[in-house]
C-alpha cells in the first residue's frame, strides 16, 4: 500500500512520519512576513525610541540583531555549517501515538514532533547551534546566557564547545539545586555554570541584598547575563527564547512537521506547544499560522502555560522589559510583570515573566487561544503518555501533552467510529534529568 492508499481511510494512518536527509528545510521561515499587524518594535527605555540595528549589536550578534528586526524577508538561508549540525540530529521523527490513543479512549490521531534526540534533550539546539556559528563568524571569544530548567544551557554548552567559544551560563537558582546533573552536563562541554541570583553582578548584588532567599527567574538571570556580557570584552548575550531570531531558527520544528504530513497526505485540526517565553510553539506553529495567515488553510492553535506563570490567560499585553534588571529593550507582550518572580516548580523553562512579542500578538488577534496548567496534573499526563510510548517527558513539554489530554478526551472512541480530529504536538525535549520532580510525584510529595 503506498502513502496515499494509506490515507484513503480515517483508519489508515502510518505510524512514523519521515523526511530524508534531502527532504530537510533549508531556510527559516519568518512568520513575520506574512503578518498584516506586525508585532509592535522593542523600544529603547532610555529614548522611547524602537531600538536601532546599531543599538542591539551592543547586546547580540551582529547577524542575529538583523535577524531580529527583520519583517520582510520570508525565507532565510540556513547557512551550509548549521545544516550540516543539524543533519546530526535532524530531521526529527513525527510519531502516531497510537498506543497512547487508545490508553485514552479516544478517537482522535495523536501525532507528536520528538525533539529530544541529542544530548541537550530538547528543541534548544536548533537555535544554540545557529547563535553560537553567527558569534564565531563575528570573532567573538565568549558568550553569556542564562538557562531555566537548563536544556537551553546545555543546548548552548555543546554549541559554544562546537565552535571554540568560552560560555558563562547564569542558571536560575532553584532549577540549579534541582537538576544537578543539567549543570553538571553544561560543565562536561565547557560552560561555567553561576547559581542565579548570584555575587558575581551588580543585578545580582542587588537582588540578594533586598530577597537574601531569592529563589532566582530567567528574568533575574538574563539581567545577569546581559550585563556580564557588556562588561567582558569580545562577549556577546545569547537568549534562548523569546525573541524574533530565536523563534526563526526553531521553525525548522514547523517546517519539517508540515512537510512531512504534505508528503503523507495529513492535514493536522489541533496544534498544541507548551508556552514558556515561546520558542518551541512559535516555531513549530509558525509554518501553520503562515496558512492560516494567506487563507490556505484552518487550523486550531493552543498554547498551554504553567499555572504558576500564566503569561498568556493572566498577563497583560503592554510594554514591559525582558528582564527584572530593567537593562534591556522593553517590548509589547502578554507579561506578568518584570518584577514578578514565579513560585518555584519543576517546569523552570516555563518561568519567564513574559512571551514572545510574535506569539503575544498572535494570541491578541485571536489566533490561538492558551490554557494554564497545574504541575500536578501535568505529570499525571506525562506519566500516561510515559507508560503508553515509552519516552519521558520533560515537565515543561508535559503541558502540551496536558493539553492534548483535554482535547483528545472531547472524542471518545466507539467501535466502528474513528472521525476525531488529527492532534499533533510538539514534545520539546524528556524529563530523565528530571528525576527529582518525578520522584516527589511519585511519592505524592508534589
Amino acid at each position: 500500500m503506498n502513502n496515499t492508499e494509506m490515507t484513503k481511510t480515517t483508519n489508515e494512518f502510518p505510524n512514523k512520519l519521515y523526511l530524508t536527509d534531502d527532504e530537510m528545510p533549508k531556510a527559516w521561515y519568518n512568520l513575520r512576513s506574512d503578518m498584516k499587524k506586525k508585532p509592535d518594535p522593542l523600544i529603547n527605555p532610555e529614548t522611547g525610541n524602537p531600538v536601532t540595528l546599531e543599538e542591539l549589536t551592543h547586546i547580540f550578534t551582529e547577524e542575529g540583531a538583523r535577524q531580529e528586526l527583520d519583517e520582510d524577508t520570508q525565507f532565510i538561508p540556513i547557512p551550509e555549517e548549521i545544516q550540516k549540525e543539524y543533519s546530526k540530529f535532524r530531521p526529527a521523527p513525527l510519531i502516531r501515538a497510537t498506543d497512547f490513543e487508545k490508553s485514552l479512549g479516544t478517537s482522535a490521531k495523536i501525532y507528536y514532533k520528538f525533539e529530544g534526540n541529542n544530548t541537550s534533550g530538547s528543541h534548544k539546539l536548533n537555535s544554540a547551534i545557529a547563535q553560537a556559528y553567527y558569534a564565531k563568524k563575528e570573532g567573538l571569544t565568549h558568550l553569556t546566557t542564562e538557562t531555566g530548567a537548563g536544556q537551553w544551557g546545555t543546548a548552548l554548552a555543546m554549541s559554544c564547545q562546537k565552535m571554540g567559544l568560552d560560555l558563562t551560563v547564569y542558571m536560575v537558582k532553584c532549577s540549579y539545586e534541582q537538576k544537578p546533573f543539567r549543570r553538571e552536563i553544561m560543565k562536561t562541554f565547557g560552560g561555567k555554570v553561576v547559581p542565579s541570583p548570584s555575587m558575581e553582578t551588580e543585578a545580582g548584588r542587588k537582588i540578594l541584598a533586598e530577597t537574601p532567599d531569592n529563589p532566582g527567574s530567567l528574568g533575574v538571570a538574563i539581567s545577569e547575563a546581559v550585563e556580564a556580557a557588556v562588561k567582558t570584552p569580545a562577549t556577546k548575550y545569547v537568549l534562548g527564547s523569546v525573541l524574533n531570531q530565536v523563534l526563526l531558527h526553531q521553525t525548522i520544528i514547523g517546517l519539517e512537521t508540515q512537510a512531512a504530513m504534505k508528503k503523507y497526505g495529513i492535514k493536522p485540526d489541533i496544534i498544541v506547544g507548551c508556552a514558556g517565553g515561546g520558542s518551541n510553539l512559535g516555531g513549530f506553529m509558525a509554518p501553520f499560522l503562515g496558512e492560516k495567515l494567506r487563507g490556505e488553510a484552518d487550523y486550531k492553535f493552543i498554547a498551554a502555560e504553567s499555572a504558576s506563570c500564566p503569561s498568556f490567560t493572566k498577563g497583560e499585553f503592554k510594554y514591559d522589559y525582558c528582564d527584572t534588571g530593567r537593562v534591556t529593550p522593553m517590548a509589547k507582550m502578554y507579561t506578568m510583570g518584570y518584577d514578578f518572580i514565579p513560585p518555584t516548580n519543576h517546569a523552570g523553562g516555563l518561568r519567564y515573566h513574559g512571551m514572545s512579542p510574535i506569539l503575544s500578538e498572535i494570541y491578541h488577534q485571536g489566533l490561538m487561544e492558551a490554557h494554564a496548567y497545574e504541575q500536578h496534573d501535568v505529570f499525571e499526563a506525562n506519566t500516561l503518555f510515559a507508560r503508553a510510548e515509552g519516552i519521558l517527558p520533560a515537565p515543561e513539554s508535559g503541558h502540551a501533552i496536558k493539553a492534548v489530554v483535554d482535547q483528545a478526551r472531547k472524542y471518545p472512541a466507539s467501535e466502528g467510529e474513528s472521525d476525531g480530529p488529527v492532534i499533533v504536538f510538539c514534545l520539546s525535549g524528556t524529563g530523565f534529568f528530571d528525576m527529582v520532580a518525578y520522584g516527589k510525584y511519585n511519592n505524592g510529595e508534589l
